[in-house]
This record gives C-alpha cells, structure tokens and sequence, in this order.
C-alpha cells in the first residue's frame, strides 16, 4: 500500500499571505512522523480542471485583494469537484481569503461585489476604516487555539443549523465584531482567519492528520484493483 499523501494546495503562488503555507509544512511534518511522505499540487491559474477526489487533502491560504479578484474569476471552474469533495465530508481547511472564497460573495471596500463559489451559506462585507488585527485566542472542540489575524472582511453564516463555528473567541474579533466566533465548520471542512500559522496549535493540527489519514486509507480502499 502507497504511503505518500496527496494534497492540492489552491492557488499556493497568489494565496500565501502571513505565510500560510507554513500549515501544509507542518502537516507533512506531522505525517512524515506517522511514516507518510507528502505530494503537495500547485492547483493555479495555469493548472488544467483537478479531480479533487484523488487528494486526501485541500488547502486554500489566504491572499490580498488583488489576487484574491484574479483567484476568485479562475477558482469557478473548479466549482463542482470542490463542492463535491467538500460534501463527501473530506478534510480541506481554507484560511482567510480561502475561507471568503468558498462562500455566495465578499464585498470589496468600494462596493465592488465579488462571486465566491457557493459552496457554503456564507458572505464576507469589507469595511476598510475597521480593520481587525492582531493575537488571538479561541475555544474549540480540541481545545485552546491561538493565532493571528489580520482582515478588514467580517463574515457572517447565512444558515447557522447548517455552518458551526470553529471556536469561540477569548481575545480578538475572529470572524466579525459581533459574533463572537471564530472560523467555520462544514463536514470536514474548516474555514479560519487564523495565521500564524493555524497548525503550529498541534490540538488542532493532529486532528486534521487523523482526518488526512482517514481519507487516504479510505480513498486507496475505493480505487480498482
């Protein structure tokens, strides 16, 4: 049985902001001590259409707002084999812009809206002259997170029965002034404003290995003989 992990990193050339990438690196980390290597694909603008279900993993970093409008009018033709990755309750974990991306829209500051994937029930709104920055801390299911965030986009859950938080916040706005939450859950799905990055939370980080394995046991189970 093979022992190489195969992740597809969205757009890692225009959406690696706060050095999101450095979560894929400590994912291989993690899974080189379980004794699996790691095959991370650059999935960008020049990439022919990707069949999402031969990876055990997505990845989706964040970006500035220039590069998120380039990412955002390619990402769309990726729409339905991500879409259904994600409801096969697969592991992706989607940072910032990455996060915004995946939901119906984000409204840029002049009041540009821009179309996000609809995948999930969610809408980012900028506000320029409020911009959220700094360390955070928030609860979560595996316990204490801390991070950094740093975005002036305030989202908000259209179908809170259907999305759930990634934690709840002790320090820092997380998703947005009010709410008092940080981050989302889908299935396998995590969406997060957390740089830092995200994964040097080892709680965190060791349960989306466990899920990264999972898959892949159960991906190479499914392929033909």
């Amino acid at each position: 049985m093979t022992k190489t992990i195969k992740i597809a990193y969205l757009y890692e050339d225009l959406m690696n902001t706060y050095g999101d990438s450095g979560d894929v690196k400590i994912l291989s980390y993690l899974l080189k001590q379980q004794g699996f290597t790691t095959q991370v694909d650059d999935v960008s603008i020049d990439t022919p259409e990707f069949n999402a279900q031969n990876y055990d993993f997505l990845f989706f970093g964040g970006g500035q707002d220039f590069e998120q409008t380039v990412v955002a009018k390619d990402l769309l033709r990726h729409k339905q084999t991500i879409a259904d990755y994600i409801e096969a309750s697969k592991p992706m974990l989607a940072i910032c812009g990455g996060y915004q991306l995946l939901g119906d829209y984000y409204e840029i500051s002049d009041g540009t809206v821009i179309k996000g994937l609809g995948i999930l029930p969610l809408h980012t709104i900028f506000k320029a002259d409020a911009r959220m920055i700094g360390d955070t801390e928030f609860e979560t299911e595996w316990g204490t997170v801390k991070a950094f965030e740093n975005h002036s986009g305030r989202t908000y859950f259209d179908d809170p029965e259907k999305l759930k938080p990634l934690g709840k916040m002790v320090t820092g706005y997380g998703n947005n002034p009010d709410d008092g939450v940080e981050g989302m859950r889908y299935k396998g799905t995590i969406g997060s404003y957390s740089h830092g990055p995200l994964l040097k939370n080892v709680n965190v980080a060791q349960a989306l290995v466990k899920q990264i394995i999972a898959n892949h046991e159960a991906r190479l189970a499914a392929e033909p003989v």
